[in-house]
Parts: structure tokens; sequence; C-alpha cells
């Protein structure tokens, strides 16, 4: 139970309604697109017919980096970067830390896209940041993960913005469970056939209850990444180094040894990766090399989280000799409180630390977090409306980001699927988003009411939902059988999700018995308090 004098009540209700009301749209957005991010990995591969199971570091590499270190020159060789990329293809990054005219800290180097077979797809010359573009087959996943990130405003703005909006969420998160004065009761209270404002209220209340703890883990972990590179890091930099960033990365993320310039050949790479495959109970998701053909060269390999475990593996190696040296924390050179929190964040924030299990379930509150800011923004219309302070304007809006968005998604989907073999989709995946958007805004202008807009965009979405896996297969993907085959279940297991999901989206909207959410704004109904 939770008692607050009257007055604090009413205070902590209008901060509720308004830190929801003022930046509501675009946590919703956040979210939204947050849903997507965290199948990220799983829609590359649905979208692209990548079939291949096998990570690239386990098959051989060593002899492909190599030679890869022969044709490139000396001066890119502090550090090498080795990541999958595709259908598990191998991605190398010779490059050197700078800091460029404008006194920002970059990495320039020479950017090398693999086959399969090791041979060179692709050699691009440049910073991080203008190399690590958006390739023909991971055009989806990448516009859905920039979205969420920085919702496509230029660096650090975006990346502030999303802070921002976690901020917010943390005071919506707070404000909602001061003001409920049954907390635990209302976690159980679901009154199906009441009158519709009981209904509605008790909809959102449970949702946004159970999603609460959630909430608080979204919201601190996605603020904490926002504002780390942003503010953080420069802030650290200039009180400690000198403003030196890189003294700064090299003090908390790099293996301080005694310098040692001679050349001397990296050791097998191939050895290193089996034997952290064998530690780490899995392939790496990200090789580094320091110093790469010295005599104080290591080699850093991370991985995901050990089964049952949350904090991921980082093992480290000796460069020259390949031999393993010890587990080192993702921060510091040893172990501390402080490094086991921030080595935890990426997990608990993308809900990657059990498989799919954990991904499914952050999916699903992700979803109930969705539907309690849609629903409060509207319940809260509504109560405006009966004030006889009517916002129309608003109405309209939230109608068209809380359905329009979905919309634009799924639109931008099915033009990746019809561009992608064309090699157009890094154009065409935005494009379409932006075209569907324009759309959506325009039926918002020109339709009579909100609940029109809903159920207008509500219809396309699912209709889109059902076509996107005869589209897939129309566009050359593999079917169920050969993708089951190949260990690529999650292909067909997608299609089944948007399938069910746009039967479930069109029955809402034309069933005997949808949902209440589906009537107009100007039904009675109240402000959840």
């Amino acid at each position: 139970m939770i008692h607050l004098p009257k007055e604090e009540t009413k205070l902590m209700v209008a901060v509720h309604g308004w830190s929801g009301i003022l930046l509501g749209l675009l946590l919703y957005a956040v979210v939204i697109t947050g849903m997507a991010a965290v199948f990220a990995e799983e829609i590359g591969a649905w979208s692209a017919g990548h079939v291949e199971t096998q990570s690239a570091f386990e098959r051989p590499f060593d002899k492909a980096v190599r030679e890869l270190g022969a044709r490139t020159p000396a001066k890119y060789h502090e550090g090498v970067d080795l990541f999958e990329i595709g259908d598990h293809n191998l991605g190398a990054f010779f490059h050197r830390h700078e800091t460029d005219p404008d006194g920002k800290f970059v990495s320039r180097g020479i950017y090398y896209q693999l086959d399969r077979d090791g041979r060179i797809e692709q050699e691009l010359h440049g910073t991080g940041e203008e190399v690590f573009q958006p390739r023909n087959d991971d055009a989806l996943s990448h516009f859905l993960i920039d979205t969420h990130v920085r919702l496509h405003v230029p660096d650090p703005w975006g990346l502030l913005l999303t802070g921002i909006l976690g901020l917010a969420m943390l005071v919506a998160a707070i404000s909602g469970l001061l003001i409920h004065r049954h907390l635990f009761k209302d976690i159980f209270t679901l009154r199906r056939k009441a009158n519709p404002v009981l209904v509605d209220r008790d909809r959102h209340s449970v949702a946004g209850t159970w999603s609460l703890p959630f909430a608080f883990i979204l919201a601190f972990t996605g603020s904490f990444f926002s504002f780390f590179g942003t503010i953080g890091v420069p802030i650290v930099a200039m009180a400690a180094f000198g403003g030196d960033v890189q003294a700064l990365n090299d003090a908390v993320f790099g293996n301080p040894a005694k310098p040692d310039a001679r050349p001397v050949a990296v050791g097998n790479l191939d050895r290193i990766a089996a034997d952290s495959i064998q530690r780490a109970g899995g392939p790496p998701i990200f090789v580094a090399v320091e110093n790469y053909g010295r005599a104080d060269a290591m080699v850093t390999s991370f991985h995901d989280p050990k089964a049952g475990a949350i904090e991921p593996m980082t093992l480290l190696y000796n460069g020259t000799t390949a031999e393993f040296d010890r587990a080192k924390p993702s921060i510091g050179t040893r172990p501390s409180a402080g490094g086991t929190l921030a080595a935890i964040m990426s997990p608990l924030h993308f809900g990657n630390f059990a498989g799919l299990l954990s991904k499914a379930v952050w999916f699903g509150l992700g979803f109930a977090m969705c539907y309690v800011t849609l629903t409060g923004l509207r319940l809260w219309l509504v109560r405006r409306r009966e004030a006889g302070r009517a916002l129309a304007w608003l109405e309209r809006t939230v109608a068209v980001v809380g359905f329009g968005l979905p919309l634009a998604l799924v639109v931008a989907a099915a033009a990746f699927l019809v561009a992608m073999p064309a090699g157009s989709a890094v154009f065409w995946t935005p494009t379409a988003f932006l075209a569907a958007s324009a759309v959506a805004i325009l039926g918002g202008i020109l339709m009579r009411s909100a609940d029109a807009i809903s159920r207008l965009l509500q219809i396309a979405t699912g209709a889109i939902m059902l076509v996107l896996p005869a589209l897939r297969l129309a566009t050359g993907g593999p079917g169920w059988g050969q993708a089951i085959g190949a260990g690529q279940p999650v292909i067909a297991a997608l299609d089944l999700a948007f399938m069910v999901a746009g039967l479930w989206m069109l029955w809402r909207v034309f069933g005997a018995h949808r949902r209440r959410d589906d009537l107009p704004l100007s039904a009675n109904l109240q402000a959840a308090e």
C-alpha cells in the first residue's frame, strides 16, 4: 500500500501525465523500435535468407588475416578488429587512433569485408564512422538498430535525445508507482465484465505495474549508453587525462604492459579462437588485436554470457605465442563492482543473456510498455476532452504515431525484401519507411476522426504482415524445409510470427470480440489515477 497526502498525489498525477505527454510519443518510438532491435540478428537472418550457422571464428581465418596484414600499411597495425558480417563472414578493420581537425577522437584505417573463402569482397578506407555503413544484406537490421539508438538524429544529438527519453521513462515509472494507492492489488485486478471505464483503467494499470521493473531497467541502461559516450567519456577524459581520450581508453579498456615495438609475427589466431570457444562455451562475438605484428601484441576475445550467467566473458591472450593469459573484466584491470555493473548493461538492455528465451521476455515486456504508453496518452486526452479542453490535433497525432509507426516498420521490411535482390536495399529500406510515414501523416490530416485513422492504419499493418512471408519466398528466400534443415528454424518462426500478428491485428479491427482499445477517443473513459 502506498499512501501520499492528497496534494502530493495530485502533484504526482500531474508529473506522471505531463512527463508522458511531452515525451510519450518519442518514448513510444524508442521502445517499439527497441522491440524489433532485440531480434535484430534474427530479423537479419530472416530478411536476407542467411542459413549459415557456423561462426566465422569456428572456421580457419588465421591465414586470411595474415594476408591482410601483409598488404596493409604498418601505420594501421595499431589495432585490428575482427567480427562477423553478413552470413557469418568475416570483417577486419586495421586501424590507428587519432584526433581529427575538429578535436574528435576517431579510428582511421582500412576495413576489409571477406567472403566465406577468405577472399576480399570489398575494401573501404576511412574512419570507423565512414566505413561502417549498412550493407545491402543487413540494411533492415541496421536500420532498426539505428532507429532505436539514435532515432536517425545525427551524433551526438540522437544519443542525447534517447538518453533524455530514458530519464523521462524513469520519471513516469516512479510517479506511476507513487500514484497507485493499492499497488499489489492492482497487479491482479482486471475486471473484464465491468463498465468500459474500469476495464480500460485496469488494463493500463496491470500492464504498467507488471512492466514496472522492466521500465526501470530499460530506462537506466538506455540512459547509461546514451550519456556514456556523449557526456561521460569527454568529462572524465578532461578531468583525469587532460582531454586525452586515447589515454582514458587505454586505462579503462586496454591491457597495460611494457611497450615493445620489436617486429614479431602474430600468434596463431585459429588456435586462440578454438581455445576461447572451449573456455567460453561459444564463439567470440568480437576479437581485438592490439599492436599487431609487435612483440607486445595482445589478443582479446569477447563472448556472450555463459549459460546461466548474465555477465559477458572477456578472455586475454598473448598476441605472439597465442597462449591464454587470463579472463579479464570488461572495464579495468581487476574485477570490481563498478566493472561488473557496466558489463551487464548491454545484456540487461537488449535481453540477450539467455538466448531466445530472454529475448522473447524482453519483447513481451516492451510490448506491454508500448501498450501502457499509448493507452496512457489516450486516457489523458479523453480526460482533457471531458474537462472541455479537447486537443483534436494531439488525438490525431497519437493515432498517427501509435499505429503509423508499426505500419512504416513493416513497409520498410517489405521494401527491403523487394530491393535486396537488386542490390538497392540500403536506399529503399529507409525511403520506404519515410514514404509510409508520410502517407500516415497525410491520412491523419485528411481523415474524419482519430478512430478512423487508427482503424485504417491497423488494417494496413495487419495485411502487410500477412504478405511478408510470401514476399520473402517470392524474392528468393529459403523455404521452411531448407531453413530448418540448415539449422535456421528462426526463419520459419518469424514467418509464423508475422502471420499470427497480422491475423490478430485484423481480428482486433473486424472481429466480433475486438478489444475495447479500438473505440473512439470520445468514449466515456477516464485517466488511471
